[in-house]
């Protein structure tokens, strides 16, 4: 850990670790989305729709404060950079059971409890790492299993994207599933910049 002489604001770490918990929230909504019938999705839309404006604040939050910091906890562009990549999480998120119930998607393809699952784990260990910046600790196991879920998410989105090729789907189903499949592969690789960027981070602290 460097030794540092100056003080440092300490509030980023309480607003990183807020927007972490709000994606645990989204991951949830997405668990909820698929036990659902079709009827009840647009009332888990709407909570969504809450989430991510929630998550919208909180990184306004992070960017008014890293404005009007003069010393930081770490360098600005990647408390930029991490405020912006969790926010792209929860709009990835948001966007995906936006098009279930714009597409009046009957059923889900099989694959993509999967694929909702392994964004639930991801957005479980980020919010157990936030926290972890106050300290640079116990971070390396977080951003090397992350990045095994995303090759994992990888793996599903390509059977996802076969079993929707097999010809048992129409023309117009195709491109609704693949665009929400598609959507929620985006949120996976989200997850892995999150965790790059905390590992660049603890590199230059180390």
């Amino acid at each position: 850990m460097r030794f540092r002489l100056t003080p440092r604001e300490t509030s980023f770490y309480d607003m990183f670790a807020a927007s972490a918990d709000n994606i645990v929230t989204g991951s949830k909504l997405l668990m909820e989305l698929l036990g659902a019938e079709p009827s009840a999705r647009g009332e888990i839309a709407e909570r969504m729709r809450a989430a991510e404006h929630a998550g919208d604040d909180a990184t306004h939050a992070i960017f008014h404060q890293l404005n009007s910091s003069f010393i930081t906890p770490f360098d600005r562009e990647d408390i930029y950079s991490l405020a912006s990549c969790l926010d792209d999480i929860m709009d990835f998120m948001e966007e995906a059971v936006d098009l279930v119930v714009l597409y009046n998607v009957e059923e889900l393809p099989k694959g993509v409890e999967q694929q909702i699952e392994v964004l639930a784990r991801a957005a479980e260990l980020t919010a157990e790492a936030m926290p972890n910046l106050r300290t640079m600790s116990h971070l390396t196991e977080y951003w090397i299993e992350v990045n095994r879920l995303e090759n994992q998410a990888d793996q599903i989105h390509r059977k996802l994207l076969a079993h929707l090729f097999n010809g048992k789907y129409d023309a117009i189903e195709v491109l609704k599933l693949k665009q929400i499949v598609d959507v929620l592969e985006e949120a996976a690789d989200a997850f892995e910049h999150v965790a790059n960027t905390v590992e660049t981070i603890a590199v230059k602290e180390s």
